[in-house]
């Protein structure tokens, strides 16, 4: 199920993309805002205290009485991870929380295939999928995190004139990332060495992508009351996995 869920979810979202063809931008909004704030409050509820618990049981008998805080890495790569994650936005123009838009309208931009934005969601949906292993509750947060996304990117996409077959290519290996993250962290021993500096690392990613959705997911920055209702929602659904 922690291997199906986010791929589903892609195939989904590409699938409503191109049949249903949804045009209700609000809709699409909360949607976006549910998800952030469900992601979100997972990361903070359960991914983050798993993190800092497995890095004190590291620390343990090194420590020699002092603070165990101190001296305690996960928050330098929390930190890591947030800027990793601005970098990758910088490639991807926010794709990753469904703020993608044209820069071009000419024809020869708008059929060629924006590897740029291709490899940085790869990376990002490969490095989401790696906690996932050992925090299987994650898999339905990056599942409602991907939904949506992948209904904007496809949308996008078409309006852009990209070639369908290239686009079901894009959503396909998009869909693949995240099962084969977590696959990489079930099997091969020099993640499951450092799981506790990588899952780190998706804290500060998942800090950013979330906090960005919600604020985004709103005009102006302003919420109303159906957003915040949304994101309500979101937090309690998460407390409750």
């Amino acid at each position: 199920m922690i291997y199906i869920l986010p791929l589903l979810s892609v195939i989904l979202g590409f699938a409503v993309a191109l049949i249903l063809k949804p045009k209700n931008k609000k809709n699409i909004k909360l949607l976006l805002a549910f998800s952030g704030s469900f992601l979100l409050a997972l990361t903070v509820m359960h991914l983050l205290p798993e993190v800092y618990e497995s890095s004190m049981q590291g620390h343990e008998g090194h420590d020699h009485g002092h603070n165990h805080y101190h001296n305690n890495p996960v928050g330098l790569f929390i930190m890591i991870g947030i800027i990793f994650q601005i970098i990758l936005e910088y490639f991807s123009k926010g794709a990753e929380h469904g703020h993608v838009h044209g820069n071009d309208n000419s024809k020869e931009h708008s059929n060629s295939m924006p590897w740029l934005l291709f490899i940085s969601l790869c990376i990002h949906a490969l490095l989401e999928g790696m906690p996932v292993s050992h925090h299987h509750n994650l898999a339905w947060g990056i599942a409602i995190h991907h939904f949506p996304i992948a209904i904007i990117l496809t949308a996008f996409f078409v309006n852009s004139g990209l070639n369908k077959t290239a686009i079901l290519l894009f959503m396909v290996a998009f869909a693949i990332m995240t099962p084969l993250g977590t696959l990489i962290s079930d099997q091969l021993p020099f993640v499951e060495l450092y799981y506790t500096e990588i899952s780190a690392i998706v804290v500060g990613i998942l800090f950013h992508i979330s906090s960005t959705i919600i604020f985004e997911s709103s005009e102006d920055h302003k919420f109303n009351i159906t957003k915040l209702l949304a994101i309500i929602l979101g937090v309690i659904v998460a407390y409750f996995l």
